[in-house]
C-alpha cells in the first residue's frame, strides 16, 4: 500500500497506533495500543484528588447506605442510591437517601409505600416520577426473584428496571466487593475523550467503557471511576474546565483547544 514506506519511516511516532488497520488484531504481539502519556496523567490526577474533597467523596453512593444495616439491606440501599443518582447531583441524591433511611429503608418498607409518598421523599432527584416507577418495579422483582437481595451479576442487574451498565458495575464493586468492569458516567466519558484515553472519539459511556477496558490494567478499574468523577466535579468541568489549575495542562490534548 502507498502509505507503507511513510509509516515505516515514522515507526517511532505514537501516531502509528492511530493508522487504519491498527487495533483490529493487526498489531504485532505485545504492541497493544495505549495512550502516550496516560501513566503520567493518571499520577497527576491522583495528586489533584489527594484531598478527597469532591462531592463524590463526601456524598457519593459509597456514603449513602447504612453501613450498620444487615448485608442484604445494605446492598439494597446501594442499588437504590445508584438508581437515584442518575442525572442527579451527589448532594441531592445524598439528601434523598437520608430521608428514605429515616423511614427505615428496606425492600418491605418501599413496597408498602404508595407512589405519591415515595415521590415526595425522593423529590427533587432528576426524573423523580420515572424513578418512583422503576424503584417500585425493581423492588418487587428483588422480593419475588432474589429473596429481597440484589443480584450478584452485571447481566442480572441490568435486567432490572432503571438500572444501566454504570450502575451495575458500581453495584458489583460497592455492594458485592467485586470488580466486574469500569463504571463510566458522564465525567469518566468526557475526561477519557479529552485526554484521548480512547483510540478514537466515543459518543456514549458504554463505548468508552469498552475502549478503556481494552488497555487500562485491570487493577486500576475500581479506582478510575472515583478518581475521574471527583476530578470532573472540581477541575475538568463540562463547561469552562479549569485548565489553568490542572497539573496535566502541558500533556492534555484538549487543554489548548478548550
Amino acid at each position: 500500500p502507498a502509505g507503507t514506506p511513510r509509516r515505516r519511516r515514522r515507526r517511532k511516532s505514537v501516531a502509528i497506533a492511530y493508522e487504519p488497520g491498527q487495533g483490529d488484531g493487526a498489531e504485532p504481539r505485545g504492541a497493544r495500543w495505549e495512550p502516550p502519556h496516560w501513566r503520567e496523567q493518571l499520577q497527576r490526577i491522583r495528586e489533584m484528588r489527594r484531598s478527597r474533597d469532591a462531592p463524590v467523596d463526601e456524598m457519593g453512593v459509597q456514603k449513602c447506605y447504612d453501613s450498620s444495616a444487615p448485608p442484604q439491606v445494605m446492598r439494597y440501599q446501594v442499588l437504590l442510591s445508584l438508581m437515584l443518582s442518575s442525572q442527579t447531583k451527589d448532594q441531592v441524591t445524598s439528601a434523598a437517601m437520608l430521608r428514605l433511611r429515616r423511614r427505615g429503608l428496606t425492600v418491605d418498607t418501599v413496597l408498602q409505600m404508595d407512589d405519591e409518598t415515595l415521590g415526595q421523599i425522593i423529590y427533587p432527584v432528576g426524573f423523580w416520577r420515572n424513578k418512583v416507577k422503576y424503584i417500585k418495579q425493581t423492588t418487587a422483582i428483588l422480593k419475588q426473584k432474589y429473596g429481597g437481595d440484589i443480584p450478584s451479576t452485571v447481566e442480572e442487574l441490568v435486567q432490572l428496571p432503571g438500572v444501566g451498565p454504570k450502575m451495575a458495575h458500581l453495584a458489583m464493586d460497592i455492594a458485592w466487593d467485586s470488580v466486574s468492569g469500569i463504571a463510566v458516567d458522564t465525567h469518566v466519558h468526557r475526561i477519557s475523550n479529552r485526554l484521548q484515553w480512547v483510540k478514537k472519539e466515543t459518543r456514549y459511556p458504554e463505548e468508552t467503557r469498552v475502549a478503556l477496558e481494552e488497555w487500562l490494567p485491570r487493577d486500576l478499574w475500581r479506582e478510575i471511576n472515583w478518581l475521574l468523577v471527583g476530578f470532573g466535579q472540581q477541575t475538568c468541568l463540562p463547561v469552562n474546565p479549569r485548565c489553568s489549575q490542572c497539573l496535566n495542562q502541558d500533556i492534555c490534548p484538549a487543554a489548548k483547544r478548550l
